[in-house]
Order: C-alpha cells, then sequence, then structure tokens
C-alpha cells in the first residue's frame, strides 16, 4: 500500500513538471499586423502584457502581416503562412487595403468578392479545427465627423465582417467602433492623424496600445 502510494506522488510530481503546450495565436494581416511585430508594435505589446499577466507560459504570438494585403491576398497565402504552422486561435485583422487602394491605386476589393474571399478562408481554417477571432478595419483618417474620404466605404466593410462573425458565431473585435469612439472622445481638433495613427492609417505608440488592448482581452477571453 506504501508503495503503492509513494509511486503515485513520484507520478504526480513528474507530471507537475510536464510543460503544457502554448496556444499559439497568429495574427493574420496586412502592414498594420506586420508594423505589430516590431518594438513597441501592438502584437509585441500584447506578448508583453501577457507575461506581466503571469500567462506567458500559456500562450505564443506571431504575425503573419504583409504590407500591401488584401483580403485575397491572405486567402492566396494562408496555406504557407498560417495553415502549415498549425496555429490554435487565428486573428483576421484586413479590410484597410481593400478601400484604400481604390484611391491611391485604384484598385480595391468589391464589397462581394470581399466577404466571399472572408468566407473562404474562415472555411479552411474551421476545416483544421482553428479558432478565428474577427476584426473590422479601423481607421483611414481620424476625423470624428465622418468626413474622412472613406468612412462611407470602411463603415460599409465592417458591416460585411459583423454579419460575418454573427452568422458564423465567431468572437469580433469592432476596432472601427473602438476607434470611433476614442476619437470623438479624444479628438478635440477633428485631427486626420497624429491621435491614434501616424499617417492616418498606421499605429503611433498609443495606436498599437489600443489596438493591444482590444487583442488582448479578446484573446484571453476565448474558451
Amino acid at each position: 500500500m506504501k508503495k503503492n502510494i509513494l509511486l503515485l506522488a513520484v507520478l504526480l510530481s513528474s507530471l507537475a513538471f510536464i510543460p503544457q503546450k502554448k496556444t499559439k495565436v497568429i495574427f493574420f494581416g496586412d502592414s498594420i499586423t506586420e508594423l505589430g511585430v516590431k518594438p513597441g508594435g501592438y502584437i509585441t505589446r500584447v506578448d508583453s502584457m501577457c507575461r506581466a499577466a503571469g500567462k506567458g507560459e500559456q500562450y505564443s504570438f506571431t504575425g503573419a502581416g504583409i504590407g500591401g494585403n488584401k483580403v485575397y491576398d491572405l486567402y492566396l497565402r494562408m496555406e504557407e503562412d498560417v495553415l502549415a504552422k498549425n496555429p490554435d486561435v487565428v486573428v483576421i485583422y484586413v479590410g484597410v487595403n481593400d478601400v484604400w487602394h481604390k484611391i491611391i491605386h485604384g484598385t480595391g476589393t468589391d464589397p462581394d468578392k470581399f466577404e466571399k474571399f472572408y468566407y473562404a478562408i474562415l472555411k479552411k481554417l474551421k476545416e483544421k479545427n482553428i479558432k478565428a477571432i474577427l476584426c473590422t478595419p479601423a481607421v483611414v483618417g481620424e476625423k470624428n465627423d465622418m468626413s474622412n474620404q472613406l468612412d462611407g466605404d470602411l463603415n460599409r466593410y465592417s458591416n460585411i465582417i459583423r454579419d460575418i462573425a454573427n452568422k458564423s458565431k465567431l468572437p469580433l473585435i469592432d476596432l472601427r467602433k473602438q476607434f470611433i469612439d476614442y476619437e470623438l472622445a479624444n479628438n478635440p481638433e477633428n485631427k486626420e492623424k497624429e491621435v491614434l495613427t501616424y499617417d492616418r492609417v498606421h499605429m503611433n505608440a498609443k495606436g498599437n496600445q489600443f489596438l493591444a488592448d482590444a487583442m488582448w482581452n479578446a484573446i484571453k477571453s476565448l474558451n
């Protein structure tokens, strides 16, 4: 009996030292995400916040962002940049270039094609049992009175993502709404940049922290 108890104690003790499998999170997006892995970027900040919360052994964070990417670019490269890495969670943050490139390059993505490619990405993730977190595109210009040139399109594409999240029963980080609310409260001069962005699109230090807070809250809330 004593030998059995001793053996059980040894087994329990050894199990305590087996390292837990980390939840692998990939942030999948465009240049905002590409910059997110740099010092002070939102992904770097998420990792720091995770460690500060004592959860550094539970998660790993990777960025898979490429500048200029639109939703179909994400779809075309997801096999190599996402699926091959066997993540547990993928945070999809795309849409800015699908809208913005309509005026700076004469390209972009039509709303119906945007929706189809987005669903195609989610289908591939679902087939691999990978959890998805969806994000709406934040801003192209920070004016708080809806006078930025692309506010209408950003609202339209954000509504597409909101609808996809609702129909697919997936968590949503509504960055579009959160940024608008922040600008209304913190941009009394109605500036078009240098509140949360340095160039109307890409994040400054405050913007990266804003993203990090939103991302980390969503990730740690997953079941």
